[in-house]
């Protein structure tokens, strides 16, 4: 009887733990499938900075959704909808700076959403809006919130510091009217 009770105890032990044993190793394979999943949309947003950094507008097709839209604080008069219009804006931004250059500093992925901070600079030789080429260089940073669905970035938040690239540029303050 003694034997059995033990016998009963040893069994009981070996099937909690094959249990605990079954849950974790589901838990980590959830996991682990998640975090393959934010790894791939990371290397996606890093893939779609490099092409739009260099102006590859067939490159756009490829790793940005047809009715992409992008939210901005800063420009809220300007509505991007769609890739057309996406990349009309980075052809205006072009033509002002011309010398460009993105650099990613940061990516945080989870699930479909890839955070970023990154800074951009280059001299303004063109017109940028209603203000006019200076020839000077700004460095600014900027930071925001991708969101990838099916391999392609569909939406984007995104914001900066207006009043530090239009100083930068000597834009701002405004000049006074005599």
């Amino acid at each position: 009887m003694k034997r059995s009770i033990i016998y009963q105890t040893y069994l009981r032990a070996n099937i909690i733990m094959l249990i605990c044993l079954i849950g974790f190793f589901g838990i980590v394979s959830c996991s682990s499938s998640l975090n393959s999943e934010s790894q791939k949309n990371k290397e996606i947003v890093e893939k779609t900075f490099d092409i739009v950094a260099n102006g590859d507008y067939e490159g756009m097709n490829l790793y940005i959704a047809e009715d992409y839209v992008r939210h901005c604080q800063a420009t809220p008069n300007l509505v991007i909808e769609s890739l057309d219009a996406f990349k009309e804006f980075i052809r205006n931004d072009r033509k002002s700076i011309p010398n460009q250059k993105l650099n990613v500093k940061m990516l945080v992925a989870e699930g479909d959403l890839v955070a970023f901070w990154a800074t951009y600079t280059g001299t303004q030789t063109g017109q940028m809006g209603p203000f006019p080429p200076t020839g000077k260089t700004a460095k600014l940073d900027f930071s925001g919130v991708h969101r990838v669905e099916n391999g392609k970035v569909v939406e984007t938040w995104i914001t900066w510091d207006n009043i530090t690239i239009l100083s930068q540029l000597g834009h701002f303050p405004p000049k006074q009217l005599e």
